[in-house]
């Protein structure tokens, strides 16, 4: 595993991190989700995001005991706030934020988080707002540094000129979605991200699974996966176009010696201004296989022949 260091931060994560959206509190029992963290510690996986929303709490809950009782240099954990909670508490304003760090720090069982995320834009309270009440969750040691998620290129640099205007705490970080389907973050958010100390840690790096290269245009899709019940999330890569362009990347691999989904995630890795690749996972072989897509180095032969393939 290859650790890369987080924006102008001081933190430095694995190349590959555990995400826990579906899964922890969700989709996985407590006993499967905690070996599963130890798995990932055993692939040298360090970091771990999570949300206040996933699973109402429950996943920040589980994940607080599967780390529970191992040292806390050895990990660092995200978590994130905005969407509405079962008791209605949602948004970006002072107080949700001082009352949401509270809540996420008793579910994961710690005195702080090493990042605090706006889970999204909030449109219905004044930027400067959120950025100090962010800025006062790390000066009272509650998390260390902040970062942004869903946030545009113009509202990362508005951010961060309200930041050095008044003397928050600048974003360290910008969770965008990012992969070879989807590659909007090249437009504005990488490019202000690297203007300004912000490394990216992209969700959806093999989009929803499609590029694992598990489903094919000319196949149903198997019962009980993603693909089977249409999720909103990846209706839009299940296309014939898009599917026949993710089965050419096939021999690509193969001629590599390596997964599908190592070759997805090392052409996201590629970028140097990603820190880190969020991947989810339900069993260790599949995070065994995800974990090894770092330190896989592509060539440039390599690149252009991938970039042929999504012209």
């Amino acid at each position: 595993m290859n650790y890369r260091a987080l924006g102008d931060s001081d933190l430095r994560v694995s190349e590959i991190c555990l995400g826990t959206w579906t899964t922890f509190g969700g989709s996985l029992d407590e006993d499967a989700a905690i070996a599963l963290v130890d798995a990932a510690f055993d692939a040298g996986v360090n970091f771990f995001d999570t949300a206040n929303i996933y699973s109402q709490g429950r996943s920040e809950e589980v994940l607080g005991r599967a780390l529970a009782g191992r040292p806390r240099e050895e990990f660092v954990v995200a978590t994130k706030l905005w969407a509405e909670m079962p008791n209605g508490d949602r948004g970006l304003s002072r107080d949700q934020i001082q009352k949401q760090i509270d809540d996420s720090l008793g579910r994961l069982q710690l005195d702080h988080v090493d990042l605090y995320q706006a889970h999204s834009f909030d449109e219905d309270v004044p930027l400067e707002e959120t950025l100090a009440a962010f800025s006062e969750v790390v000066k009272a040691g509650k998390a260390r540094f902040i970062g942004v998620s869903n946030w545009s290129g113009e509202q990362i640099q508005r951010g961060v000129e309200i930041c050095r205007e008044h003397g928050f705490a600048k974003p360290v970080s910008s969770q965008p979605e990012y992969s070879l389907l989807y590659r909007e973050p090249e437009q504005d958010v990488i490019p202000t991200s690297r203007a300004n100390g912000i490394s990216q840690i992209v969700y959806s790096p093999l989009a929803q699974g499609v590029l694992s290269g598990k489903y094919r245009a000319d196949e149903e899709f198997a019962s009980g996966t993603r693909a089977s019940a249409r999720s909103e999330f990846m209706s839009e890569y299940l296309t014939r176009d898009r599917l026949e362009r993710v089965d050419r990347l096939r021999p690509i691999a193969d001629g590599l010696g390596i997964t599908m989904v190592q070759l997805a995630l090392a052409w996201i890795l590629r970028e140097p201004n990603v820190a880190s690749a969020i991947v989810g996972a339900s069993r260790r072989e599949q995070l065994r296989d995800n974990a090894s897509g770092s330190g896989v180095r592509l060539e440039a032969s390599t690149l252009e022949a991938i970039d042929a393939v999504f012209a």
